[in-house]
């Protein structure tokens, strides 16, 4: 069950930054300029950010396992797809259509976690999801460098093709079904549209900014978003079906954890961006060179996101959510040194190291603590409002923050205007990630994780054996 949820949510972060690395070939081979390279990251992002939540509610209606087991196909197809585009129009189109599918795959590989594994036990699975899933993330670049040097930015896209076929054939063999039977059988068509048109009106008013400045088309664009968002919050106040119900924000934990994953995912999505373009625009690295830089984050990584999600299931998410972006953002500040000129040991490998650390402790208790904080029959929708909001968090930034650091026109191809840019945009993001600490410390609860958003069962049935219960309360499915 962890092989087919870790692996359909992996590919779908990994596409979320393995791209990165690729960026200033894709720029020379399909003619791209920077908009262009703006779009071919938001593209996907806004599709994933604009269709999680009505991928969430899917799944809970219709079957988690089925709607992870179409998305898992869809995102295969649209990945051909991109690998085969001759044009940066057609690549960002099939961006987009890839994102689709990364829309409903995500929510459902967490819930079906949720639903799926013992009370006890969750906290572990989910640690293991959500630290697998920032590996598969931030081992992106270095996967993307190798295929981008050793054969071709395509190979970027076609290498999900045999990870999507091993996840569909764990998924079909080992998850089992879940859903909610309360779940109303309507969609929720005119939140999504209204959403979705929201989000794209503000996204394209921010990335055409830097080029046009502030025309009536770009302005226009910008207040038609604005104003499709509040048609949003109306439709869902107001809809007997919503795809995102207002009462799931009468938590407390549950809003305030969304608040700083979106101002730690905004300064992630920053640095992902522009470090990468910043080692081998200004620093001369190959893309391969640039990949294996971020390398140690991986380990971090993977030796740390377990026991974090651990440590905040027994001591409450306080703590690691406040100490974990603050290092986080100390290793962001750090990477101001990242010039024309800087060693990798004295300048790159320490920021890298201080940022692994604070990732590593960050990722897995905000995912942990964002799903104990709902009831566990909205878990598709849980998690698929959390990982809007971090996409949301990402498309935003990446299409706000360069212009705000003046990286438009030629910026992201002259060293040192980019170098310029560069340090303005980390410490808008060392800002940034820290606010999410502060946020935290104020804001979310320091009880352990598993009485944050439950409450004790009065009954429930077991065998007279020493073993689980047979169903819990809380999940449809127990093992």
């Amino acid at each position: 069950m962890l092989l087919a949820t870790i692996g359909g949510s992996a590919i779908a972060f990994l596409d979320s930054t393995v791209v990165n690395v690729a960026l200033p070939t894709l720029a020379e081979d399909l003619g791209a300029g920077v908009s262009g390279l703006q779009w071919v990251l938001n593209g996907y992002m806004l599709a994933i950010a604009s269709l999680i939540l009505l991928a969430g509610s899917l799944g809970d209606r219709y079957g988690r396992r089925r709607v992870f087991l179409i998305g898992v196909a869809w995102f295969a197809g649209a990945s051909l797809l991109c690998a085969l585009a001759q044009s940066i129009e057609q690549l960002i189109a099939a961006r987009v259509f890839q994102g689709v599918g990364g829309a409903l795959l995500t929510p459902g590989s967490l819930a079906i976690i949720e639903a799926s594994f013992h009370p006890e036990d969750r906290g572990r699975a989910i640690g293991a999801w959500s630290g697998m899933g920032a590996i598969a993330a931030a081992a992106g670049p270095f996967l993307g460098g190798y295929l981008v040097d050793a054969v071709s930015w395509r190979m970027v896209f076609l290498i999900n093709l045999p990870v999507a076929a091993v996840v569909t054939w764990a998924a079909i063999r080992h998850v089992p079904e879940s859903k909610d039977d309360r779940s109303s059988p309507k969609l929720d068509l005119a939140g999504a549209a209204s959403g979705a048109i929201g989000l794209g009106g503000i996204t394209y008013a921010l990335i055409a900014v830097g080029e046009r400045g502030a025309s009536p088309e770009v302005v226009g664009a910008g207040a038609f978003g604005a104003l499709a968002l509040v048609v949003f919050v109306m439709t869902e106040r107001r809809s007997d079906h919503p795809m995102l119900p207002l009462e799931i924000f009468a938590s407390r934990q549950f809003s305030w954890t969304n608040v700083v994953t979106f101002a730690v995912y905004a300064g992630l999505g920053t640095v992902f961006f522009l470090l990468l373009l910043q080692l081998q625009v200004s620093l001369g690295y190959s893309a391969l060179r640039a990949g294996l830089a971020g390398l140690p984050v991986t380990v971090l990584m993977l030796v740390l996101s377990p026991r974090a999600g651990q440590l905040s299931q027994r001591i409450g998410p306080r703590v690691p959510l406040t100490a974990g972006p603050f290092i986080a953002a100390a290793g962001i500040a750090l990477l101001v040194r990242v010039v024309p000129g800087a060693s990798y040991i004295a300048a790159v490998l320490p920021a890298i190291l201080v940022f692994g650390v604070g990732l590593s402790l960050t990722v897995a208790p905000l995912t942990t603590t964002v799903l104990a904080a709902a009831d566990a029959r909205h878990a598709g929708l849980a998690s698929g409002v959390n990982n809007a909001v971090a996409r949301g968090a990402q498309l935003l930034a990446v299409a706000s923050i360069p212009v705000l650091a003046g990286l438009v026109g030629a910026g992201f191809e002259d060293p040192v205007l980019l170098t310029a840019g560069f340090r303005v945009a980390v410490i808008t993001a060392a800002g940034l990630v820290a606010t999410g600490g502060v946020v935290a410390w104020f804001t979310i609860e320091s009880r352990p994780l598993a009485r944050v958003g439950t409450q004790p069962p009065q009954h429930h049935a077991h065998c007279d054996l020493c073993a689980p219960p047979l169903r819990h309360p809380e999940a449809e499915v127990s093992v």
